[in-house]
């Protein structure tokens, strides 16, 4: 397989969302890294993901949406959750909720609960309302190696292990988002990120 460098033109942005549709992969760029894409709700599309990224497989994928009714149809959305997206989504920001049925246990790595990020990139939000699903989407490199910030990065990780990248030039931050878990009585940041633990947690008090 030949993998493409494509600009975001409507035409390939079309092209893109067709193959995931289609359950293939598309690496695409948000604000903090770029993804490695794929249909969320289809398990032989997402174990694509882990073959391309050589990454264990109960590992789970974090569900990048496009709005908030996507995001509710996905998981169940908290007064806490509402908060936090109303004050930084589209961003940085990944939320770990409940899940609901329609999220195939694979996905997830068995857990109950899903992790959701709406990100804050035209290319990504284009990109995953043309496929009209959510889209599962680690960062686009191989297990353990840094997380690209450029397509040609994407490039020199995956290339001949997916079709398209679509290039949104550079990440503006270039870390990965931050993760916090609503799941427990507490809410607790699991991962430090491009959005500071202070800030989400002032919000929530």
């Amino acid at each position: 397989m030949r993998t493409k460098i494509l600009q975001p033109t409507e035409e390939n942005l079309l092209l893109a969302a067709d193959l995931i549709k289609r359950g293939e992969l598309v690496a695409f760029p948000t604000e903090t890294v770029y993804g490695l894409g794929a249909n969320s709700l289809n398990v032989e599309a997402c174990k694509k993901i882990f073959a391309a990224k050589d990454r264990p497989s109960d590992k789970a994928l974090s569900l990048h949406v496009a709005s908030l009714e996507m995001a509710e149809k996905i998981a169940k959305i908290s007064v806490q959750a509402e908060k936090l997206f109303k004050a930084f989504c589209p961003g940085a920001l990944t939320i770990i909720l409940p899940k609901n049925k329609i999220v195939p246990d694979f996905v997830t790595g068995g857990l109950s609960s899903v992790g959701i990020r709406f990100p804050a990139n035209d290319v990504a939000l284009s990109l995953i309302r043309l496929a009209n699903c959510p889209i599962a989407a680690p960062s686009a490199n191989l297990s353990g190696k840094t997380p690209p910030k450029t397509a040609q990065e994407v490039l020199e990780n995956l290339s001949g292990r997916l079709e398209i990248i679509l290039d949104g030039g550079q990440c503006k931050f270039g870390i990965s988002s931050t993760i916090i878990d609503l799941t427990t009585a507490e809410p607790k940041i699991l991962r430090h990120g491009a959005i500071s633990a202070e800030r989400i947690l002032e919000v929530l008090e």
